[in-house]
C-alpha cells in the first residue's frame, strides 16, 4: 500500500473526460450540457494538503456519447499517467464508467498488472445543482487514490470497489458487484 510521505507530495493525475459532474446549465437552451469543465472550480473548494494535482483534460463528454475510441484513449492515458504519479483519479460519466473501468483494468493485468491505483469517480447529479453527489465523489476518489493497493477501481457514495465486476446499478443510483 502506498505511503504517502511528508515532505514529498503526493502526485495524482486527475483525468477529466465529462460526465453528469461536469454538466452545466444552459439558460438559453434549457439543458444541462458538457461544454465547460467545472473541475477547477470544485477543486479550489477543497483543502488538498500533502498532494499536487495535475489536471489532465481529456475530454468533455456524456459517456453516452463515447467510442470505443474515446474508452481505449482513456486506458491509454491512465496507463500512461501511471508511469510518473503516484495514483490516477479519472472523472467520468456513470452510464459506462464501468465499461472504461473494465477497460483500464483488462489493459494494465495484459501488461503485468497495475503499478498504481487509478481510480474512478463521477456523479449522479451535476456540481452545478445543490443537492450534489460531486464533491463528495471527487474527495472520496482523491483519498482513496492515496491508500489502495495498486488496480482499478470505482470511488462513489462512500464505497470503494476494485475492478472487475463492478457495474452501475440505475434503481440504487450508485455501483455494485456485478
Amino acid at each position: 500500500m502506498p505511503t504517502p510521505s511528508t515532505d514529498t507530495p503526493f502526485r495524482i493525475a486527475l483525468i477529466s473526460t465529462g460526465g453528469t459532474i461536469e454538466k452545466t446549465y444552459d439558460e438559453l437552451g434549457g439543458v444541462l450540457s458538457n461544454k465547460v469543465s467545472v473541475l477547477d472550480l470544485l477543486l479550489a473548494t477543497l483543502e488538498l494538503r500533502g498532494v499536487v494535482i495535475d489536471r489532465v483534460p481529456l475530454m468533455n463528454k456524456d459517456s453516452l456519447e463515447m467510442s470505443e475510441a474515446d474508452h481505449d484513449l482513456i486506458a491509454d492515458t491512465a496507463e500512461l499517467m501511471s508511469r510518473n504519479h503516484d495514483g490516477v483519479v479519472i472523472v467520468h460519466g456513470t452510464d459506462r464508467l464501468a465499461k472504461t473501468g473494465d477497460r483500464i483494468h483488462e489493459r494494465l493485468e495484459g501488461r503485468g498488472g497495475a503499478k498504481r491505483a487509478v481510480v474512478l469517480t463521477g456523479a449522479m447529479r451535476p456540481y452545478e445543482m445543490r443537492r450534489t453527489d460531486a464533491t463528495q465523489n471527487v474527495t472520496e476518489a482523491l483519498v482513496a487514490v492515496q491508500i489502495l493497493n495498486p488496480g482499478v477501481y470505482v470511488a462513489m457514495h462512500n464505497r470503494v470497489l476494485r475492478f472487475p465486476g463492478v457495474v452501475k446499478d440505475p434503481k440504487q443510483g450508485t455501483f455494485v458487484r456485478g
